[in-house]
């Protein structure tokens, strides 16, 4: 394997945990995260720790979508205004904000776990 292809490699984990940290701030952004990080997984000629980040990064990110649509469950009840009255939908919307920061927490977490071993060389787990 060339120096051309791990330089390439690694420069699509770093802009796939770019984007992971992007996806902090909007879930849009984690799609990217997701498809450099595909990328490397896909390919044989990438190196161990590489993959390892690459999927590292991929099952995060799906976690992070899964749990981000599960807060976004909670919120529902608000876009009915009739509903607002109700002391149920203001318990709906504080398990929303309480999944939400769950969310939020795990991605970050991961971020910086993943982002360290990354600077390291190292394989994630």
């Amino acid at each position: 394997m060339t120096t051309d292809n791990l330089t390439k490699y690694r420069r699509y984990l770093a802009i796939s945990y770019v984007f992971m940290f992007l996806a902090l701030f909007t879930v849009v952004s984690s799609i990217f995260a997701y498809w450099f990080a595909r990328k490397v997984t896909q390919l044989d000629s990438a190196e161990v720790w590489m993959q390892a980040q690459a999927l590292w990064v991929v099952r995060t990110i799906t976690i992070y979508i899964i749990l981000a649509c599960f807060a976004a469950l909670w919120f529902i009840p608000l876009f009915f205004y009739y509903w607002d009255t109700y002391l149920w939908v203001t318990g709906c919307t504080v398990a929303g904000v309480i999944f939400s920061c769950i969310a939020f927490l795990y991605l970050l977490n991961a971020w910086i776990k993943g982002i360290t071993k990354f600077f390291k060389n190292k394989a994630v787990f």
